[in-house]
């Protein structure tokens, strides 16, 4: 069993809400690995990452996206950072990869500064730049399809990537 499709990209990129249209659009299951670490170790990502640690959270992270590839039919996506594991990167070969992106100005009015998001806690609007450009050429190693999300309305993201998972 595979994914129909894995999502991949920044925090604000729209990963969760293309995932979850793509798969209501497709009539297939959205299963989202932050949900699924957060769900194991009972308590949100925020907690995960105050509580025990990055480490610990990428552990759980590195565990969903293993369990999810496997058994996932529908549509998958992954945390933002799931991408830093190379072992995640070459596990994402031979699937069908759409790897987001978005400008730092949509970023940020998406996420907003905040403070649920861990790696956002200090110097947001910074730490928010480093990691688009410090990720881009990780998410762009995995991806099958590219998509800016940044101009662009959920269902204009959705219908271009229907169009795109039909030819294959």
């Amino acid at each position: 069993m595979s994914p129909r499709a894995v999502i991949v990209g920044p925090p604000g990129s729209g990963k969760t809400t293309l995932g979850r249209l793509l798969a209501e659009r497709l009539g297939v299951d959205f299963a989202d690995t932050d949900e699924v670490s957060a769900a194991e170790a009972g308590k949100s990502v925020a907690d995960i990452f105050l509580e025990d640690g990055e480490e610990r959270f990428r552990a759980l992270e590195r565990a969903a996206v293993v369990s999810s590839l496997g058994s996932a039919d529908g549509i998958l996506a992954l945390g933002g950072g799931a991408v830093l594991d190379p072992a995640t990167r070459a596990d994402l070969l031979g699937h069908r990869v759409i790897a987001l992106s978005v400008d730092l100005s949509h970023a940020v009015s998406r996420v907003g500064l905040a403070r649920d998001r861990p790696l956002l806690v200090e110097a947001p609007r910074a730490r928010m730049s480093a990691t688009l450009r410090e990720r881009a050429p990780l998410y762009a190693e995995v991806a099958s399809f590219a998509v800016d999300t940044s101009e662009r309305t959920p269902d204009e993201v959705a219908e271009e990537v229907l169009a795109w998972l039909k030819q294959q």
